[in-house]
């Protein structure tokens, strides 16, 4: 059970748990296995120590842990292997771990480059190994940090993948005339590969403008899921890991188009994209637009001058 306080950004400087002393033995072994040292002062089972972070287990089963990587310590290690709890690294969510499917999409807001959304499936192990890999909302990680953790999640995980390169999003928005829509179909597409792969009908989204469009496009499949939305999806550590898969693909996405013209394309639809759009069209012609951007944007007319 978590008994320390956590105040937002003021995590507490000693945290402190109860555990099960069954447990003993595999925190022991854990520790030591991760280079800590370990004593045996009074009223302790062990302390460890290692670099400045002190983990001291009492024989009242309480645990304590302080020094400069408390944080990644707890988060990474202690939370999904001993305490199975995430008071300390998720304060603001109490996290299910009920196998599941979570979709999330990105490249909706960005000009330039694809439409990518991605479905990630997570039983009970596979969000505790998510959990201690770092998963977490992508807009809080970096772009060079992207990459390297979708991998793993692709490797723990089933997923799925739809991208939307500009050529063929424009087709699509064309027969769809909005996003919304065109979004739905694409979500019930990610859904549909993975209710193939792992047979899971529970399926959890961030929330959606119209979910009526998203249970319509799943029906049109002829699907039968339990459909949850969830207001800040990305707190959900499986609907995290789909953000982090789609966000990876759109970035690879916008690179590969990049190459393709011979120029950088920037991410979002800024005055500086606006910018970067006439340059391009200056280069190799208005037609080029076609391949890379998504036509239906404000950004278009600003760029090119004319709807």
């Amino acid at each position: 059970m978590f008994t320390g306080i956590n105040e937002g950004m003021n995590k507490p400087s000693c945290f402190v748990a109860t555990i099960d002393l069954a447990l003993t033995d595999k925190l022991r072994s854990d520790l030591e296995e991760k280079g800590f040292d370990l004593t045996q002062p009074p009223y302790t089972v062990f302390s460890a120590r290692k670099e400045g972070l002190t983990c001291t287990l009492y024989t009242s089963g309480k645990l304590t842990v302080q020094g400069k990587g408390q944080s990644d310590f707890i988060t990474f290690y202690l939370e999904p292997e001993i305490l199975k709890n995430l008071s300390y690294s998720h304060p603001e969510i109490d996290v299910d771990f009920t196998p599941r499917i979570g979709i999330d999409e990105a490249g909706k807001g960005d000009f330039f480059g694809p439409l990518c959304i991605a479905g990630v499936f997570a039983n009970e192990e596979t969000l505790k190994e998510l959990l201690k890999i770092g998963v977490r909302d992508s807009k809080q990680i970096g772009d060079k940090a992207i990459v390297p953790l979708a991998s793993k999640i692709r490797s723990l995980c089933p997923h799925s993948l739809v991208l939307l390169y500009p050529k063929k999003y424009n087709e699509l928005y064309g027969k769809f005339h909005n996003l919304n829509r065109l979004l739905a179909w694409a979500h019930a597409t990610a859904i549909e590969e993975l209710v193939k792969q792992t047979d899971c009908h529970n399926v959890t989204i961030d929330q959606f403008g119209d979910e009526s469009l998203v249970i319509n496009a799943v029906k049109s499949k002829k699907l039968t899921i339990e459909l949850a939305q969830q207001h800040k999806g990305e707190a959900d550590p499986v609907i995290a890991a789909a953000s982090i898969l789609a966000r990876a693909a759109f970035l690879d996405g916008l690179q590969k188009l990049g190459k393709s013209i011979g120029d950088e394309l920037p991410k979002g639809a800024s005055a500086a994209v606006v910018k970067s759009g006439r340059a391009l069209v200056a280069r190799h012609g208005e037609a080029v637009l076609e391949t890379v951007a998504k036509l239906h944007f404000k950004t278009y007319k600003d760029v090119t001058g004319h709807d």
